[in-house]
């Protein structure tokens, strides 16, 4: 319990107590005065009387805005609760968003990889292919240069062949 609630219990026993002891004295009659009228009654238990309503009305009070107090808060928790699911939906779309943005970007890079794999298969095929025509090119014109010595070669020695017309590259 709290402090504030124990010091009213005790409050409200010590109260008990004295009015206990003193019952006689609360309940001798005496002459009241209401402003209009006069009255005969005892004035220590309208005063007790008094003292239990104004008790009550406040505890009332009390229970009346702690049961406000405790409405409100379930409200708002309950609103909380859904700002809470609604903020946690949000952002779990916002991932998912975040993956697909990102699964795109890494297929457009794939893609763009295996495009320029294929353009750099295709221009080493086409090194490829020009290195071979220019060896084999080379290897026609040494044939040719190594014939055209022999046939050189052969003219000094004296024995004349029949010539063969070769176009010289020189």
């Amino acid at each position: 319990m709290r402090i504030r609630t124990i010091v009213l219990i005790v409050a409200i026993v010590l109260m008990a107590g004295f009015a206990a002891l003193n019952l006689d004295e609360f309940s001798r009659p005496s002459m009241l005065s209401l402003g209009v009228t006069t009255v005969q009654a005892p004035l220590g238990m309208v005063m007790l009387v008094l003292l239990v309503a104004v008790l009550l009305v406040f505890l009332a009070t009390t229970l009346y805005i702690q049961s406000t107090h405790l409405l409100e808060m379930r409200q708002s928790t309950r609103a909380l609760a859904t700002q809470r699911e609604l903020a946690d939906r949000a952002e779990a779309s916002r991932f998912t968003e975040l993956r697909h943005y990102l699964e795109t970007q890494a297929q457009t890079a794939q893609q763009r990889e295996a495009a320029h794999a294929t353009v750099l298969a295709e221009r080493l095929a086409q090194t490829q292919d020009a290195l071979v025509a220019k060896i084999d090119q080379s290897g026609n014109t040494l044939a040719a240069y190594i014939g055209e010595l022999e046939d050189r070669l052969d003219s000094r020695d004296g024995v004349r062949p029949a010539r063969v017309d070769t176009p010289s590259l020189l």
